[in-house]
């Protein structure tokens, strides 16, 4: 169940990221900005909860973050054409790595 929660706030976060950047493109809805507060709101609530669950912070806080900057990335180049060159997506291969050492050390 904690895991699902971890989920649930990486992908609140990352929605409400992508949110963020609709709303400041030039002429766009300020209506956004609600989705942006929702989005971060629910985001530390279901972080706060996975942590209740018993994830250890160190190993939630990592996934969390490595996991939302890789999505948002990821989704920034399909939902804007934002670039994503390969010096990038060797960078989000090393946040992959790194989240997997972290899951890993927790382990012992």
């Amino acid at each position: 169940m904690t895991w699902l929660l971890l989920a649930g706030a990486i992908l609140a976060e990352v929605a409400a990221t992508l949110s963020l950047r609709m709303a400041s493109q030039g002429g766009g809805s300020k209506k956004w900005f609600i989705a942006v507060a929702g989005g971060y709101l629910a985001a530390f609530a279901f972080l706060t909860l996975a942590l209740n669950g018993g994830l250890a912070l160190g190993v939630a806080y990592g996934i969390w973050a490595a996991t939302g900057v890789a999505l948002t990335a990821l989704a920034s180049r399909v939902l804007f054409k934002e670039p994503l060159t390969k010096v990038m997506g060797l960078g989000i291969a090393l946040i992959v790595t790194g989240v997997l050492f972290i899951e890993l050390g927790a382990a012992h």
